[in-house]
């Protein structure tokens, strides 16, 4: 294991609001406050974005800005792919929710052929298609893609033109389609969704942990749960949507919800998943200091990173550990070939 990439994705195309380009620098302002040097720590990629598409029409109102979401998904997954390929965890943080489909996409691409396990964290469930939005924003259709669904037997909207030729694109990123199952998909502080949503969680019988059950019973056996409901699972992706957290926390985030996790919650959860050395890839998206007042919300949401991040590289750095002593002890049990050549001439000897 060479360590942790920050991978920064600057983009806010899918969003509906404007600023959440700008959350990536936002957090890292917001770790000078705690006199924090955290971000120095670690080598990072920046993703290009086409932000200029902001300042044109979207034309395409059912799936807006989609011809440059499909370069952010192929520009995105192709770089997590290549860092999970060199032996490094990808720590993706990204401006809107969108980006999550170019994520799983390289995770897929980078383990073609073993099952992918996704924890969101999130009030959304992000399971729109083009033929089933209310808005038109791509931040509501990453797991969509990732399943390769579309609604299409029961549209909503009259999607037409290239919007079809795109959506195909961006659920087929990496030549892999679908990239996840239903039954290994977990949703985590799932509250706000429309029918077409809870419809297929309900069809599908998907694991949804409310805020209200964390409450229940102990964090940390529920998270165990779920990775124990994950066990057919080989590699983990966890998804952390800041508006999760209750909205009273969170006022700089485009789709802030009420009765949300608390800052200690959030932090709990992340750092009893981010243990499971299946994980490959995390992801943070969608703080929007346009929206907020002074930084507060990055402020507030930097400690819940940190130690995320802090747990991957611990985890990380014991397994590194671990296999090196497994390759000196094969080393010790195994016979130089000097010595082989020496037994096998004993042998011809007698």
């Amino acid at each position: 294991m060479k360590g942790i990439k920050l991978i920064e994705v600057r983009s806010e195309l899918g969003a509906g609001t404007r600023g959440a380009s700008l959350g990536i620098e936002a957090l890292k302002l917001a770790s000078l406050e705690y006199g924090s040097y955290f971000f120095g720590k670690f080598k990072n990629k920046e993703i290009k974005d086409s932000s200029r598409l902001l300042y044109k029409n979207p034309v395409r109102h059912y799936a807006k800005r989609i011809r440059g979401v499909v370069k952010i998904f192929e520009k995105q997954a192709n770089a997590v792919s290549k860092e999970i390929k060199a032996g490094r965890f990808p720590v993706v943080i990204s401006g809107d929710h969108s980006s999550a489909g170019g994520t799983i996409a390289g995770v897929k691409m980078a383990f073609p052929d073993k099952k992918v396990g996704v924890i969101w964290i999130d009030a959304h469930a992000d399971l729109h298609s083009p033929y089933t939005t209310p808005s038109g924003n791509i931040h509501g259709m990453p797991l969509a893609a990732a399943l390769g669904i579309d609604f299409q037997d029961k549209p909503k909207n009259p999607v037409t033109g290239d919007t079809i030729p795109y959506w195909d694109i961006l659920k087929n990123v990496g030549g892999i389609c679908p990239k996840i199952t239903p039954d290994n998909l977990v949703f985590i502080g799932l509250r706000d969704y429309e029918t077409e949503e809870i419809q297929y969680i309900l069809k599908h019988n998907i694991k949804v942990i409310k805020v209200q059950d964390l409450r229940k019973g102990k964090i940390k056996e529920i998270c165990k749960d779920v990775l124990d409901y994950l066990k057919q699972c080989e590699i983990l992706y966890v998804s952390f949507d800041i508006d999760s957290l209750d909205a009273s926390l969170v006022k700089g985030t485009g789709t802030p919800v009420p009765n949300g996790l608390t800052v200690k919650e959030a932090k709990k959860i992340l750092t009893t998943l981010l243990k499971d050395p299946r994980v490959a890839c995390f992801e943070i998206t969608e703080i929007n200091p346009l929206l907020d007042d002074e930084n507060r919300t990055a402020v507030r949401v930097f400690p819940i990173f940190r130690d995320a991040v802090n747990t991957i590289e611990k985890i990380k750095k014991k397994q590194a550990r671990e296999q090196k002593m497994l390759k000196a002890a094969q080393g010790i049990n195994s016979p130089s070939p000097e010595k082989k050549q020496s037994k096998s001439a004993g042998k011809k000897k007698s």
